[in-house]
């Protein structure tokens, strides 16, 4: 098997890319199966400099193909949304799943499952009931060199324990730090969501948190104003 993804030029280049969380999926991949698999990364840049800036931040060491032509995406004919830009290819190079594991955790289970061979088990978890606190998060004007902190809170007001499964941010300036253990019913889980801007701009970004509950995924807007 191997894993082919295309990063085309549209929109914000270092939301789309989100290389730390492909070196995590890359090593769990590697862990899981205990030999290598192939992944080519085709970034069609609209600022090469930026692009490069990305990759050394990021520490981002595997090979890349700075396809400024955009020859991969003439011969392929991808479609023009981003969950169709990434494929899990079979020894024939044929497409066996497609979707983003790094944006989707039900596709990261899916490619896991095929690269297995159907070994992956995931335990059921019961489903419970959260409430939170705010759905959108106003950092106001600032800095652009300060780093931005802002919390919020998840309140589990079920029967059974909350386990996140996951966060993901529509942009790698954004992060959310959390504790991996579970909430037992009646207790609240603080969550700390973390701004970098990479330059000056207004923003409006997306965080997801994936758990049991059963309005899951829950959402986060943050909006802001570096300057």
């Amino acid at each position: 098997y191997k894993v082919v993804t295309y990063i085309d030029s549209v929109g914000c280049t270092s939301c789309k890319l989100q290389l730390p969380r492909w070196k995590q999926f890359m090593q769990e991949v590697d862990s899981t199966l205990n030999r290598p698999v192939p992944f080519a990364f085709y970034f069609h840049p609209k600022d090469m400099k930026e692009l490069r800036y990305i990759t050394c931040r990021d520490v981002f060491t595997y090979p890349v193909c700075f396809d400024e032509m955009d020859d991969f995406n003439r011969l392929n004919h991808f479609p023009g949304e981003m969950t169709f830009q990434t494929f899990l290819l079979d020894k024939d190079n044929k497409v066996v799943a497609i979707g983003n594991p790094v944006h989707n955790p039900k596709v990261k289970e899916l490619y896991l499952k095929v690269l297995t061979g159907g070994e992956v088990v995931k335990a059921e978890t019961p489903i419970t009931k959260v409430i939170q606190d705010v759905e959108s998060i106003a950092f106001g004007s600032f800095p652009q060199l300060e780093k931005q902190e802002r919390k919020f809170t998840l309140t589990n007001t079920g029967q059974h324990v909350l386990v996140i499964y996951d966060v993901i941010t529509s942009c790698g300036c954004t992060r959310v730090n959390y504790s991996k253990e579970g909430i037992r019913p009646g207790e609240k889980a603080v969550l700390t969501v973390i701004y970098e801007a990479e330059k000056a701009e207004h923003f409006s970004k997306t965080v997801t948190i994936y758990c049991n509950a059963d309005n899951s995924p829950l959402r986060l807007k943050i909006t802001g104003n570096a300057e």
